[in-house]
């Protein structure tokens, strides 16, 4: 069986091997100097001024909105813009937080939102706000999308959970709108086993986002922005100052085990980016140039991409359901991310209206013939050879 992921980290024995001498003597394990060197790592390598390490994608996720909401630039029943293909934690946090979240329709060549699907929307909705997916390492014109949102005063935040290292234009996704999430789940790009950021380059953002992430008080902030913070709300002892609330927050914290892992594993980001980027391209020569039996996918305005899977839309859904058969015991494969999320039952029971009103026949496509199967860096010739057999055996 060719699954999706075969190990937990890279290089796992070493990473194994140190983890447990860091275990063995380090003297704290919650959030400490790991967890704040890995941020710094982090947002050297995506290009940022800073980072904000969570225990979790979805946590992150869920952050950045309630971050915003502090600073007051969203306000509740705000439309936010989402693309209809992507995570559940992309929009439960937009609903649980009191917005109204609106889907926007992807395209089928690239699996995420264009200048003209936003257009689309934008005719008949105004939003304040577009969370974008990166989808699978892909994306569509999100220059494009970017120039949009600046002149129509929509705030554009990325979700580059999956699409970690992926280039366009020169520049890295997650790099175009006022903030970006990432995931470091065991499955992704890259593993802290569970983890997740976002990166900005917004320093009232980033100080919001620490304070969302722990508890809604300043411990994780530095001296400066305690003393700014405890003065403009009149907390002149030293005593209460730790256990002070000063906004809506969480326990989103992670580890500094997850910490040291994302500091060796970023050792080796670029080899482990690298081998994804070749499997692609092999796969894609081929399994893409079959138009008889699956929508093509264009990607040749991408630099550089990065994906952890990749999708194949079948042209039917009997043809889908032919190469589950097929794919039974030798190739683990999933369906398209969660496929159309106005189809998922949360969204139907709290946005009944919308997911009557705002129809996505691109993501439905996506929902009912797509899947995707596992890009790893560990995937040998042999394997992408029978990657290829199997999607392409009549």
């Amino acid at each position: 069986m060719i699954k999706l992921i075969k190990s937990t980290f890279y290089k796992e024995e070493n990473t194994k091997k140190a983890l447990i001498q860091f275990i063995s003597s380090a003297k704290k394990l919650s959030f400490g100097q790991e967890c704040e060197k890995f941020e710094r790592n982090f947002a050297s390598y995506q290009e940022r001024k800073y980072c904000i390490f969570f225990n979790s994608g979805s946590s992150a996720n869920l952050a950045l909105i309630q971050a915003l909401l502090n600073l007051e630039r969203f306000q509740k029943d705000d439309k936010i813009g989402f693309s209809a293909v992507t995570w559940a934690t992309n929009i439960m946090p937009l609903i649980q937080l009191g917005l109204q979240p609106v889907p926007i329709d992807i395209e089928l060549d690239t699996l995420n939102v264009s200048s003209q699907t936003l257009q689309k929307v934008l005719q008949s909705t105004s939003l304040k706000a577009l969370f974008i997916t990166n989808l699978l390492g892909f994306c569509d014109d999100i220059d494009g999308i970017k120039k949009i949102c600046d002149k129509k005063n929509i705030i554009l935040i990325e979700d580059n959970c999956e699409s970690l290292g992926t280039i366009y234009k020169g520049r890295k996704l997650g790099n175009f709108g006022l903030a970006s999430t990432f995931s470091f789940f065991v499955g992704h790009h890259m593993s802290t086993i569970e983890g997740g950021a976002v990166c900005t380059d917004d320093r009232d953002l980033a100080e919001a986002l620490r304070l969302v992430r722990a508890h809604g008080w300043d411990r994780n902030l530095n001296n400066h922005q305690k003393e700014l913070l405890r003065k403009k709300f009149g907390i002149r002892s030293d005593f209460y100052a730790s256990y002070t609330f000063y906004d809506l927050g969480y326990n989103f914290r992670p580890t500094e085990i997850n910490g040291f892992i994302g500091n060796n594993q970023l050792k080796y980001i670029d080899e482990i980016l690298q081998k994804r980027n070749a499997n692609f391209i092999k796969l894609a020569s081929v399994l893409y140039k079959r138009t008889g039996q699956y929508y093509p996918m264009k990607f040749d305005h991408i630099d550089f991409v990065s994906n952890f899977a990749v999708p194949l839309i079948c042209k039917t859904e009997d043809f889908r359901d032919k190469l589950r058969k097929k794919c039974k015991n030798k190739i683990e494969i999933r369906p398209i991310v969660a496929g159309d999320l106005t189809r998922q039952p949360f969204f139907k029971k709290y946005m009944p209206s919308y997911a009557n009103n705002f129809v996505c026949p691109n993501a439905q496509i996506v929902h009912k013939q797509g899947l995707y199967f596992g890009n790893n860096p560990d995937l040998t010739e042999e394997e992408i050879k029978e990657i290829i057999h199997v999607f392409t055996e009549e």
